[in-house]
């Protein structure tokens, strides 16, 4: 049985044969490659020939591969974009006719890009947010989410995100968190209109995803956190439209997931009755805010994606901590486990931490595959 058999038999609750685990370590991999400190046996390899050698499936098809991203965006032709390099600096100037928004990006000391200053800055920058919105077009190519399956290969099910749902959009992507949360207070009509702008370009996207018949397993990259919402917002703005798209992709047949990291204790409660099929990069302590327990207590039989908090890969952490964790994870979520690190193998993690990865592929391999029974009505879509 292939890694990508066994990663749809995970989402459709069928038997394995042993636990299925798919790390992500390739931000790792690229950030040791990018400064030359792989470890020695690693100097020669490449990224899927270290998956390879640790036996160990991928997930995502454009996330540090260099493969394309499927999901293409761009804006008509009436909108005017200038973009200028200033040193460590990236700025983009957006002409509206409701005035300029301005964005920047800070090359880092690890030499990735980060966004320091946002294009929309307060609620008088809404109507201009909101022209130039209006002007993107999302679409789904087929061709390019081909390049990034063939590169996955037999190792996984190929996946990668939708955009983030318009309230995550504009906390995380296009405004501030403070100044969207202040313009959510002040201008709630104006914002919800704008989310509004977010959610109908869309529409070509999922249509596109589902009409092509390529995609089995999608994830929604929200990268929920309590540090963004409330649990009154995420009812109000999250649950909603995580209803229509999820539901939307999930009647075609298509397994979802959504990426929940940081600390989310106070949405235990609503993880059950979250219409996705999987839960992503769920964080327990001593990472997150929650135990493992109070995880499989709340999520209703849901496949966990992840669940071995990221810090335990450190050599900080003894490595018995380690092996306990990954022991209880799988007791309490296989078969229903796509067992993995929450989020991703540490980048700066050295010999130790690759070494700390192999242990728990090889452990994977080993253990039976004997579990809980899949709940009732879990699984089983096509």
């Amino acid at each position: 049985m292939t890694l990508k058999e066994m990663n749809l038999r995970v989402f459709r609750g069928e038997p394995l044969p042993h636990v299925f685990f798919q790390p992500r370590f390739e931000p790792w991999y690229a950030w040791h490659k990018q400064f030359d400190s792989l470890p020695e046996p690693l100097r020669a390899m490449s990224l899927r020939q270290v998956y390879d050698l640790i036996g160990a499936s991928m997930r995502t098809v454009h996330y540090y591969t260099g493969q394309p991203d499927p999901v293409e965006s761009t804006f008509d032709d009436e909108v005017k974009i200038t973009e200028r390099r200033e040193g460590e600096y990236a700025r983009v100037r957006f002409d509206t006719p409701h005035g300029p928004l301005f964005q920047a990006s800070k090359l880092t000391v690890d030499r990735a890009w980060r966004v320091v200053e946002f294009a929309a800055k307060s609620a008088d920058d809404l109507p201009a947010l909101r022209w130039l919105l209006e002007r993107r077009t999302i679409r789904f190519s087929p061709e390019k989410f081909g390049v990034g399956a063939a590169y996955v290969g037999e190792r996984g099910e190929p996946q990668f995100w939708v955009p983030k749902s318009p309230y995550f959009a504009l906390a995380q992507q296009w405004m501030r968190l403070e100044d969207f949360i202040f313009a959510l207070a002040d201008r709630p009509r104006e914002i919800e209109g704008i989310m509004a702008v977010l959610d109908d370009s869309y529409d070509a996207l999922y249509e596109e995803i589902i009409a092509s018949g390529l995609v089995r397993i999608i994830n929604f990259g929200e990268n929920i956190a309590m540090a963004y919402l409330s649990a009154r917002y995420f009812e109000q703005y999250c649950a909603p439209w995580y209803a229509k798209r999820s539901g939307q992709l999930r009647e075609a047949g298509i397994f979802t997931h959504i990426h929940i990291d940081g600390y989310f204790k106070p949405l235990l409660p609503y993880l059950a009755d979250l219409p996705f099929d999987g839960l992503e990069a769920l964080t327990p302590l001593p990472q997150g805010d929650v135990t493992l327990e109070e995880m499989q207590a709340h999520m209703g039989g849901k496949v966990l994606l992840d669940g071995i908090p990221a810090v335990l890969f450190l050599e900080h952490h003894p490595r018995e901590a380690l092996q306990a964790c990954v022991e209880r994870v799988v007791e309490l979520f296989h078969p229903r486990l796509v067992l993995g690190i929450s989020d991703e193998l540490p980048e700066a993690g050295g010999d130790e931490t690759f070494e700390r990865l192999k242990w728990v592929a090889d452990y994977s391999r080993s253990h039976p595959a004997a579990g809980r029974e899949t709940p009732r009505g879990t699984a089983g879509r096509p």
